[in-house]
């Protein structure tokens, strides 16, 4: 195996996700011998957990705490700092914005972030869930154009994303954040009762609000969602690892091997876009870990044998050229759904960032146009969506 196809590692989740554990996959034995070895040395710790903790792991496991602990200040430290106010030519603020701190289905504190039009006029609210290994705070300029046009912005960083509690770039459960998703809508949602609400979601942040949306209390929530490039159809690059994922993300979920690319694969045509964001503390470039690749994983196939249950208004967009994420599985999904308002837009050329190319300020417009189409549509059908 080639370096080159071990350096895949990616701001979002794709089909290429999975070289990170090419690794595994030398011989069907030789990962046998691995997850007996692993499991008959756990055994015997869980015969005997009644029994005193050793002091050198106890203390082991508290530095490593402390230092997660650290790095979680120092990454909320870095958030708050990030510039979300904009000034029009003539000096005047045309948005309010903020940060606080929202407490996740599993009480770890979420970074968030709104935006919001100084006139305090909203026609509709857009909540952005980010992809993987990147933040909310890359979306500043995504909600300059929303708020001008009278829509409210809200964004939650996952857990180990950005300002959030967690272990930088690990993902123990998509299912937690799917729930995070929901909750974070209910609140917004409680205290902006009359205005309606879309879930945006970008890569595997994607695949989270299209599962969100697959719940019934959720969906009654929306008036519709947008999928930018969603993380629809991963496949493991070998059966056999598909096979093992399971069992390692449960034996050894943190593990992380060999396939960051501090470098960053290309997901804009923009070169200062693509430095912006490889040099930005924030997104995570080190090596994804067994249990987030595994969940990555999971959710896809949960999503791919879905589509037709899909009743949920959405606009899906995809770059033609995105390497990261399958624009085929987007047109599937806009095929299958069952959904009565549905729209796809295919960009010609484009990559995995949309809202990053240089054509960016079309993309925004062209949700804009969107969610205003569905605000029409709901109004003339006298009602606020339900299918």
């Amino acid at each position: 195996m080639s370096t080159a196809e071990m350096e895949q590692l990616t701001s979002g989740a794709s089909n290429r996700i999975i070289p990170i554990l090419k690794a595994l996959r030398t011989s069907i034995i030789f990962i046998q011998s691995i997850i007996l070895a692993v499991l008959l040395f756990l055994l015997p710790r869980r015969s005997t957990s009644g029994a005193p903790k050793s002091p050198a792991k106890s203390l082991k496991r508290r530095s490593a705490w402390r230092r997660e602990e650290e790095d979680t200040m120092r990454r909320r430290a870095l958030a708050e700092d990030i510039k979300m106010g904009f000034e029009a030519d003539d000096g005047e603020v045309r948005c309010r914005w903020n940060t606080s701190l929202f407490s996740g289905v599993r009480r770890n504190a979420l970074f968030c972030r709104s935006w919001l039009p100084v006139t305090g006029e909203l026609k509709g609210i857009l909540i952005i869930i980010h992809g993987l290994n990147e933040h909310s705070g890359r979306y500043a300029d995504f909600a300059r154009q929303l708020t001008s046009c009278n829509f409210g912005v809200y964004a939650m960083d996952w857990i180990g994303h950005g300002g959030s509690d967690g272990l930088h770039g690990y993902v123990p459960s998509l299912d937690h954040v799917v729930a995070d998703t929901g909750a974070f809508l209910e609140k917004i949602k409680s205290e902006n009762p009359a205005v309606p609400c879309f879930l945006f979601g970008h890569s595997t942040g994607g695949a989270v609000v299209l599962k969100a949306a697959s719940y019934p209390h959720i969906r009654a929530m929306l008036e519709g969602i947008v999928l930018s490039a969603p993380a629809l159809r991963v496949e493991p690059a070998h059966p056999i690892v598909g096979a093992v994922a399971p069992i390692f993300s449960l034996v050894v979920p943190k593990f992380q091997f060999k396939g960051a690319n501090k470098r960053g694969i290309p997901v804009s045509r923009d070169p200062a876009a693509l430095l912006a964001k490889y040099s930005d503390p924030l997104v995570y470039t080190g090596p994804i870990r067994v249990r987030t690749g595994h969940e990555i994983l999971r959710i896809s196939a949960y999503l791919m044998r879905n589509f037709k249950s899909v009743t949920v208004p959405f606009f899906v967009l995809h770059g033609t050229a995105d390497k990261v994420t399958d624009p085929v599985a987007s047109r599937d999904l806009y095929n299958k759904a069952a959904s009565m308002f549905k729209d796809i837009k295919l960009y010609e050329g484009f990559l995995h960032d949309l809202l990053f190319e240089p054509e960016r300020d079309e993309v925004a417009q062209d949700i804009i146009n969107w969610m205003e189409k569905r605000l029409v549509a709901s109004i003339e059908k006298g009602d606020s969506f339900i299918l």
